[in-house]
């Protein structure tokens, strides 16, 4: 396979939702986590997490590692605020042109997103009842994808579209649609499709000719439906420790890899353990046995990338 595997800032608890201020693990040790684990990229978390321009550019350069992706969340379903939101996507998209100045082998995939809603957020998994969407915001969401697909080719970058538990394209039903409506890659997450009631080898089977971009988890299913069971919503599930380490969930990391062989696929793999850190955990034992989980996942694909 000529796919290339990435690692992502939120296995180690650093994405969005992390408080500001809160006490993380740095970009450079990150970074050189993921590289002594023989990883050849990282996400880029979020923005500013990794630096930007020079910064940005030396960091990566130091680490041999390449950017292979970035979150974009964007509220796709309501024209007001997909209008307000844009100068986000446009800046974003910037810091993917500061991080390619130097010609990578491999070109990163901004990593587009829907912004669900509250009542989504708060019941993964039953968004089909919890709060659907009408035919009028399901346009107004495939329009808006579209404009945003068409910011992000012109800004020289292929975009890929991140189906995700919380939010209006989460469900098997829902990722249909979505595809059939909007010219756009697909991100598959295994983690994410589990949620929302898919099955991954079921899925590469069905939209591998639209995936672009791999977001790998495995997934403790028992400890996953207790969070729902008890009507947890995204946070809890992140902070429940629900996304384990490869070999250690009910994902068959073997089957899902297999279906992608066939298939020849030839891009990023991002390997993501979402976890939320507690704030009274102590870092450096946190940090360690992150450190210690990327390298089990990165050994765990070795057989095929």
């Amino acid at each position: 396979m000529k796919a290339s595997v990435a690692g992502a800032p939120v296995s180690f608890g650093v994405f969005e939702l992390t408080p500001e201020g809160a006490d993380v693990v740095g970009p450079d040790e990150l970074v050189d986590v993921l590289a002594e684990s023989g990883y050849a990229g990282v996400d880029l978390g979020p923005v500013d997490y990794l630096g930007r321009g020079d910064e940005l550019r030396a960091r990566l350069a130091r680490s041999g590692l390449e950017l292979a992706g970035g979150w974009i969340q964007l509220p796709f379903s309501d024209d007001e605020a997909f209008e307000a939101a844009l100068p986000q996507l446009d800046a974003t998209l910037r810091l993917f042109a500061e991080a390619c100045e130097d010609g990578p082998a491999r070109l990163p995939l901004p990593t587009l997103a829907d912004d669900g809603s509250d009542a989504r957020r708060a019941g993964p998994g039953r968004g089909a009842t919890t709060d659907p969407l009408d035919e009028r915001r399901w346009a107004t969401l495939a329009t808006n994808v579209e404009r945003a697909v068409g910011v992000t080719r012109a800004a020289g970058f292929e975009p890929t579209f991140h189906h995700h538990a919380g939010t209006f394209v989460e469900s098997p039903d829902e990722i249909d649609r979505f595809l059939g409506a909007v010219d756009v890659g697909l991100t598959l997450d295994t983690g994410h499709l589990v949620i929302g009631g898919g099955d991954p080898v079921l899925a590469i089977e069905r939209w591998g000719d639209r995936i672009n971009h791999l977001h790998l988890k495995d997934v403790d299913v028992a400890e996953l439906r207790r969070v729902l069971r008890e009507g947890g919503g995204m946070r809890e599930v992140w902070s429940s420790g629900a996304f384990v380490a490869f070999g250690q969930g009910d994902v068959d990391l073997d089957a899902v890899m297999t279906a992608v062989d066939r298939r020849d696929y030839d891009g990023w793999i991002v390997v993501e353990q979402d976890v939320l850190n507690g704030p009274d955990a102590d870092l450096s034992e946190f940090r360690a046995a992150r450190g210690a989980d990327q390298l089990v996942n990165r050994d765990a694909l070795r057989a095929w990338a």
